[in-house]
């Protein structure tokens, strides 16, 4: 079993940076493409950004791309979302999700992801 542990949310201005951490209970954590979402009040979720399993290859939605930047620490099982400059637009619930599938490239599509974290708040004010 997967677990996919979410931190480092919290309550910003417009403007601000954070820095989000996504722990992976699992030794196979360096074989995972993992990937970013998130879901604002009243909205589908929406693909944020996604790393594949070396690191060496990332991709992002527009509204975010410039901002923010995934990473991954494969020795600490841990994959990142650090998001700079933020907008109110950027308010929502942020899920990491794993996708197990080896070998598979980066992947924006929500299937694709196995495992799924509980999810961290974001809310920017203005």
């Amino acid at each position: 079993q997967v677990q996919l542990v979410e931190s480092g949310g919290g309550l910003v201005q417009a403007g601000d940076s954070l820095r989000l951490s996504c722990a992976a209970s699992v030794r196979t954590f360096s074989r995972f493409g993992m990937g970013w979402f998130r879901q604002a009040p009243g909205k589908e979720r929406e693909f944020v950004a996604a790393i594949t399993w070396s690191g060496q290859g990332t991709y992002y939605a527009d509204a975010v791309k410039g901002r923010f930047t995934i990473s991954r620490d494969n020795a600490k099982n841990t994959v990142y979302l650090q998001m700079n400059s933020l907008k109110p637009d950027d308010t929502a619930v942020y899920y990491c999700a794993a996708n197990s599938a080896v070998g598979e490239p980066v992947t924006v599509a929500e299937y694709k992801y196995d495992y799924w974290g509980q999810g961290t708040q974001v809310t920017v004010s203005s």
